[in-house]
């Protein structure tokens, strides 16, 4: 097999329920054709329920915990969390694939550290087009300190535009600019985090900043999934004219789940960004590489994002240290061979997955849940399954003191 080209998009705030690829309210005609071309998991997962952790766990194919990013990295300087970071001295993927040859970018929503020494050209990528806060304007590119923040590596630079419209004109630039050499591209769209702000609506950030709300939040967020999915045609669709299709892999999945905001995001399942319900963490995926994918492929098989780095090694034959990831490689489920068998997965705030069983604990109460018969947590077994319960407490536990041993210490410089 020749050194796949790997793209990574991820949205933002996006829900299992929002698309029509799932069976969602919103039409997403571009998830719909890379569904139909091929492989959609049904039963994928963020690392985290909200942005930093899952992000932090993407790029170092680990538990987050042990990045010692367990939440959100905050905006305001004067909280503790703005100073908390991802450490250049964690292993990532653009470094792993460096090794293997691969040229690195990233195009969007960084947040994984506000200060410099954080950037991610100092974790090997390339090239980096975007911002490092947890939202920005889109329009303005102002966060909601009213801070600036648009950059070109470690520089701030000037730019207009819709942020969708440019992560999108980046990453195809950057395809097109890499199509002869192997090339790692992670797109990481804004979208559909808030504020909500269609392409053609005015800033409400910065010096020119207006008092504008949308009269219907709603059309305003099926406009800024439309900006999402045309983007992701527009990056398949380059793929194809350039003619590397059938050495190109293309993954999408979201961060977290979708907001409380929209209820409809989240359906069937209980729960919304920010929590270890299923609708915090259980996101779309699909992925996409004609000639190697089948078309029409679903798989039910449990995987989660920490998942995506080892894979990446493991098609680029990069080196990884033994036993280093917490993921495992879907290599095998990616190329329709065998899938591998019953696994457990951990959640900070708390849960966990032991193959098809979920425990939750919520307020210090354990609930058990057969998630093969029950996606919307609704049937608490726990009372009737207490050894189950026990033993998953027991692992929750182990697994608690295993990512904090060792976890890389956070600086507070507040």
């Amino acid at each position: 097999m020749n050194k796949p080209n790997i793209i990574i998009v991820l949205a933002d705030d996006m829900g299992y329920g929002d698309s029509s690829a799932y069976g969602g309210w919103i039409d997403t005609p571009a998830m719909e054709q890379m569904a139909r071309e091929g492989l959609k998991f049904t039963d994928f997962h963020s690392s985290g329920a909200v942005c930093s952790p899952t992000r932090a766990g993407l790029l170092t194919g680990r538990y987050q915990q042990r990045a010692g990013v367990p939440k959100v990295i905050g905006a305001n300087p004067k909280s503790a969390d703005h100073y908390v970071g991802l450490y250049p001295s964690e292993i990532t993927f653009p470094k792993l694939l460096k090794k293997a040859g691969y040229t690195s970018a990233i195009f969007g929503k960084w947040h994984l550290g506000y200060d410099k020494k954080f950037n991610p050209m100092h974790h090997d990528f390339d090239r980096f087009r975007g911002y490092v806060s947890g939202n920005i304007d889109y329009i303005s590119h102002y966060d909601r300190m009213e801070v600036y923040d648009w950059w070109e590596g470690l520089e701030h630079i000037a730019e207009e535009g819709y942020t969708t419209h440019l992560i999108t004109q980046h990453s195809v630039q950057f395809i097109k600019d890499h199509k002869d050499t192997p090339f790692c591209l992670y797109v990481a769209h804004e979208a559909v985090h808030i504020p909500l702000q269609g392409p053609d609506d005015p800033a409400i950030r910065g010096p020119e900043k207006s008092n504008f709300h949308p009269d219907d939040p709603k059309k305003t967020y099926c406009q800024m999934m439309k900006a999402m999915d045309d983007s992701l045609a527009e990056i398949m669709g380059t793929v194809r004219e350039l003619g590397i299709e059938k050495n190109t892999l293309v993954f999408f999945f979201s961060d977290n789940g979708g907001t409380r905001q929209n209820p409809e995001s989240n359906a069937p399942l209980r729960g919304n960004k920010g929590t270890v319900w299923e609708g915090g963490h259980r996101v779309p995926a699909i992925a996409w590489w004609p000639g190697t994918i089948a078309p029409n492929s679903v798989t039910d098989q449990l995987a989660i994002s920490i998942d995506l780095f080892p894979s990446m090694c493991d098609l680029a034959g990069a080196p990884a240290p033994d036993n280093h990831f917490d993921g495992i490689s879907l290599k095998s489920t990616l190329l329709g061979e065998c899938e591998p068998g019953a696994r457990q997965l951990f959640w900070n705030g708390l849960a966990m997955r032991d193959d098809n069983y979920k425990l939750v604990i919520d307020k210090g109460t354990p609930h058990l849940f057969d998630l093969s018969h029950d996606i919307s947590e609704s049937n608490d077994l726990a009372s009737q399954q207490p050894d189950r319960v026990r033993q998953m407490c027991h692992a929750i536990d182990a697994w608690k003191r295993d990512v904090a041993d060792g976890a890389t210490p956070q600086k507070d410089t507040f």
